[in-house]
């Protein structure tokens, strides 16, 4: 019914609009018009628009003269472009529309020279001394070179609507075809008392149409926004009830408000929501993160609670609770006051962070347990998705503890692979099979590869990525740079106190063999486990997944082939 009366009004006010012959005239440009006649008219143009004073107006020949107010028409043109249904051409052209070739140039740098040489007198109208951009026909740049452009820098090419000449002479002298546009957009509209009042009438109607309008749109969002919250809740109870005999603690939003003490101590916010410091009991701290409401459908918290809840291990964070009241939802889980892994990634030669190759090689090894524990531990394989420095907190011996299962999928242990239809996790930590199915299929490997970049994270102390120019453009660092120097043979990565590269040289060559392009490549988590629990004198430096060697369409064309047809894709289990 809703959506009835929206078309009903819809139509209402596109026929007001019809009946008022001045409002239904589109025109391709605005006009201003000042109280002293000025007109200025303001053309769409890339990135802004751009506003020239008109001098003169001849309707019966269809010309108009405009110019810039500045005084520099080649300035105000150097960073616009104009669409292809620019409404004017050039009067001097003999086509419509007529396109011309033209060069600009910065000639600031030789003002002074020009003053002294006089060069500028017997070229065209433009003062180059108050206007240094310059402009000329392309064909013509030659021809003017050796007296002015030799002493100024070219900046580009470009197809101008407007002539090099018409542009120097700061005037534009422009015709329209009867076509183009309705002649009344070149005319200042004066209207009388009688019918600003008949505008301000109909004006009222418009409004207080648009008003309501926008009020049973409002309404509209708001019935559809709380039967998806409503859908949304029907399906996150159904699901804790099922998950009772899990024994997790539910609370309430008044318990969580409680602990959280109405949320005073922030600790930390994530792209999930924010986290807060709370307690049990004057003996227990907890860590409670809010989810965001924001999408609508529960799934993440389900997966979330669903996947914490069946996981019991040391280098994995415990459940302790969760919060589905109402619309508010929220994790209750062990407080860890050293943070995130990621406060330590440090270079060795800043003592004041810097942990010790010992200690960092245990935070490895337990990282790759608790991965290799969701990967063969459980009833169910979990892959996780995003392993990185901020998903791994330590507790105050240092132990590690994987956090953060939101976009954590299960599947059978005796399937390795699962179906995505968008790509997810954290740039610089996702595998390329994420990114594009050519490097294979989405499997318990991708979880290895992103455990790799942390791994070689930790040895060089600080991120593997650049992300400075935009995220299109993320670039790897690091790995590249920890090759070099362990195929040359040169290892100079930093080393403790006592001189000893071993450890960090054994993590190195493990990160680099969990990132290879091609999940086969990749070894197992329990591969990993050994090759850091042993000397690591015998590990090999594998190839270089970021050279040339790697990167040749028949190789990389061939071993997809491959992968794709031993790896049998299921479908993502709900």
């Amino acid at each position: 019914m809703s959506l009835t009366i929206l078309s009903l009004l819809l139509m209402l006010l596109m026929n007001l609009q019809n009946g008022k012959s001045d409002a239904s005239i589109r025109c391709p440009f605005n006009l201003n018009c000042t109280n002293n006649n000025m007109k200025i008219i303001e053309i769409p143009t890339y990135p802004v628009p751009i506003k020239f004073n008109i001098s003169d107006i001849n309707y019966e020949l269809r010309t108009i003269k405009l110019s810039d107010p500045g005084n520099c028409l080649p300035q105000l043109l150097l960073d616009r472009n104009f669409s292809s249904n620019f409404p004017f051409k050039d009067y001097h052209s003999y086509e419509f529309p007529r396109q011309f070739d033209v060069s600009f140039f910065n000639c600031s740098s030789v003002v002074q020279l020009i003053r002294s040489s006089n060069l500028m007198q017997h070229h065209g109208t433009q003062d180059i001394i108050s206007c240094p951009i310059y402009v000329v026909d392309s064909d013509q740049e030659t021809i003017v070179e050796s007296d002015v452009l030799v002493y100024c820098t070219k900046l580009f090419d470009r197809v101008s609507p407007f002539s090099a000449y018409s542009i120097q002479d700061n005037r534009l002298l422009l015709t329209w075809s009867g076509t183009n546009f309705d002649i009344g957009c070149l005319k200042c509209k004066h209207k009388s008392k009688k019918t600003t009042l008949v505008i301000l009438f109909s004006a009222g109607g418009i409004i207080g149409s648009t008003l309501l309008l926008l009020v049973l749109g409002t309404i509209v969002r708001i019935y559809r926004y709380f039967k998806m919250k409503g859908e949304d809740h029907v399906r996150i109870e159904n699901f804790l009830k099922d998950y009772k005999a899990l024994k997790p603690t539910r609370f309430s939003y008044a318990d969580i408000k409680r602990i959280t003490n109405k949320f005073k101590d922030k600790i930390g916010e994530g792209a999930h929501g924010a986290v807060y410091k709370g307690k049990l009991s004057s003996q227990i701290l907890v860590a409670v993160k809010m989810l965001n409401n924001t999408e609508g459908d529960g799934k993440e918290f389900i997966n979330e609670v669903g996947t914490m809840g069946k996981i019991h291990h040391l280098n994995v964070v415990r459940l302790l609770g969760f919060c589905a009241d109402g619309f508010y939802r929220g994790l209750v889980y062990d407080l860890f006051p050293s943070g995130s892994l990621q406060k330590f990634l440090s270079p060795p030669n800043n003592k004041d962070a810097f942990l010790g190759w010992d200690t960092l090689q245990q935070i490895a090894l337990g990282i790759a347990n608790g991965i290799e524990y969701l990967h063969q531990g459980c009833d169910q394989r979990i892959l996780h998705f995003d392993i990185n420095p901020h998903n791994v907190l330590l507790d105050e011996n240092f132990t590690p503890k994987i956090t953060d299962f939101g976009l954590a999928k299960m599947c059978s242990k005796n399937r390795s692979t699962v179906s995505m239809t968008a790509a997810k996790g954290t740039l610089g930590y996702m595998a390329p099979e994420v990114f594009s199915r050519n490097f294979g299929n989405v499997s318990y490997k991708s979880d290895i590869y992103s455990y790799g970049m942390l791994l070689l994270e930790m040895v060089a102390g600080r991120k593997n990525t650049n992300t400075t120019t935009g995220e299109e453009n993320l670039q790897v660092l690091y790995p590249d740079w920890i090759h070099d120097l362990l195929e040359g043979g040169d290892i100079q990565i930093p080393i403790d106190e006592e001189g000893d590269f071993r450890i960090p040289k054994k993590m190195a060559i493990v990160g680099l063999r969990c990132i290879q392009w091609q999940p086969m490549h990749r070894p197992s988590m329990k591969t990993v486990i050994q090759m850091l629990q042993g000397d690591g004198d015998k590990l090999k430096v594998p190839s270089n997944p970021f050279g040339p060697t790697t990167s040749t369409n028949s190789t990389a064309s061939t071993v997809t082939k491959r992968i794709n047809f031993e790896l049998e894709v299921i479908q993502e289990l709900d």
